[in-house]
């Protein structure tokens, strides 16, 4: 029996136009518990025991979601596909994954062959750390940065080097390019998670050039995340120094400026020589129906990609204003969060947060004692958790 449109938002429990279903495609609040998964190789039940789900009510500003979920149009594909998602594989059913391949690649002027696909950006992480690091073939990254790169290195016994932020917080390319001789991949997170800054559009393409004369096996991965939420100038996409380039690849995903966190969807873009190479640790089917629908709408809605980074600007500025208020400064933010330096412990903040109603994120070590990342919701949420940063910060 086919699932209808109604009854999917009726097991729900909400009606198709309720926020509440926009959510569900949006996963909010579910990073702390993937990240223990990563970082300390515990089961889905046993992290789900220690991060459980968000208190009701409470204003989820952690995990650096988009806080209104998907696009109309995004949304309207979803609802269109129900009918008919469940009984076709991915090959069958329009769009296909291969219709989603050639849309990302017409974006881009580039061809299907350039492009991959993922559960998530994170399965393009995780391959590449798989495919081009080995026991003589180190990781490079920065530090503090993403981590699940470093996570499957490390499970595999594949050794990592880190190098640390510069004072300003960003990447720091010369100590990058210096680790990286001999190395098997570089991991590069621009914008970078934590520390919401970015490394110059001129930076990385002269760290790119440096890499490839002092160390030209060394692939180089490109995580733009965030890519959608930065207003810097000097800030510009990597896609088109990835495809003439390579050993240069770039992720994105649909999960942050886009809302389609609960829905795993994202992509790697790059010189066909070296996609070749990463789509070879390609799942079989790794992307679903309903989100291969829902990322041809958004990526045939532009406006809608617009109003996503004027609202999170709008709502990041307020935020970064309230802190600078009280006496704490934010680094120079380019996502969809913050990295504010408040003089004491994250967990500490954290906690008196969560006994209030809002959750902010997790430790990042090795700034746990000083920094704590707060993700930007709506104006709505930020102006009701900055009453609660008054209290907890008086």
């Amino acid at each position: 029996m086919s699932l209808s449109r109604r009854a999917f938002f009726r097991n729900l429990g909400a009606g198709p136009a309720d926020s509440a279903s926009r959510e569900f495609i949006a996963a909010r609040g579910r990073e702390a518990l993937v990240n223990e998964m990563w970082r300390s190789g515990l089961s889905y039940e046993e992290a789900e025991a220690q991060f459980g789900p968000p208190p009701e009510g409470a204003i989820v500003i952690s995990s650096n979601e988009n806080p209104l979920g998907p696009g109309p149009a995004a949304y309207q594909a979803v609802l269109d596909g129900l009918d008919q998602w469940a009984g076709r594989y991915p090959t069958n059913f329009r769009p296909s994954h291969a219709d989603l391949m050639q849309t990302i690649a017409a974006k881009f002027d580039a061809r299907s062959e350039n492009v991959t696909l993922g559960t998530g950006s994170g399965e393009i992480l995780e391959n590449a750390a798989k495919a081009f690091t080995g026991p003589d073939k180190a990781l490079i990254t920065a530090d503090p940065s993403y981590m699940q790169a470093v996570s499957v290195a490390r499970r595999h016994g594949h050794p990592v080097k880190t190098v640390a932020l510069d004072a300003n917080l960003r990447l720091d390319p010369e100590g990058i390019a210096r680790a990286a001789r001999g190395a098997g991949l570089i991991f590069l997170c621009n914008p970078n998670n934590p520390s919401s800054t970015i490394l110059p559009a001129s930076d990385v393409e002269a760290l790119v050039s440096e890499v490839q004369r002092s160390s030209p096996d060394t692939r180089i991965l490109i995580d733009e995340a965030y890519h959608d939420y930065a207003t810097d100038s000097a800030h510009q996409t990597a896609i088109p120094l990835a495809l003439r380039t390579p050993n240069v690849f770039v992720a994105r995903t649909f999960s942050k400026a886009y809302g389609m966190a609960g829905l795993r969807l994202g992509y790697g873009i790059g010189h066909v020589d070296t996609i070749r190479t990463l789509a070879q640790w390609t799942h079989v089917f790794n992307s679903n129906n309903l989100a291969n629908a829902a990322a041809v709408a958004s990526l045939n809605d532009p406006a809608h990609l617009e109003q996503e980074r004027a609202r999170n600007t709008a709502a990041r500025d307020y935020t970064i204003g309230v802190f600078r208020d009280l006496g704490f400064e934010a680094a120079d933010s380019q996502t969809n969060f913050l990295f504010v330096n408040l003089g004491r412990p994250a967990s500490e903040f954290r906690d008196a947060c969560r006994e209030r109603g809002v959750m902010v994120g997790r430790d990042f070590p090795p700034m746990e004692n000083t920094h704590a990342r707060v993700s930007i919701g709506t104006m709505d949420e930020m102006r009701q958790a900055a009453e609660v940063f008054r209290q907890v910060l008086a």
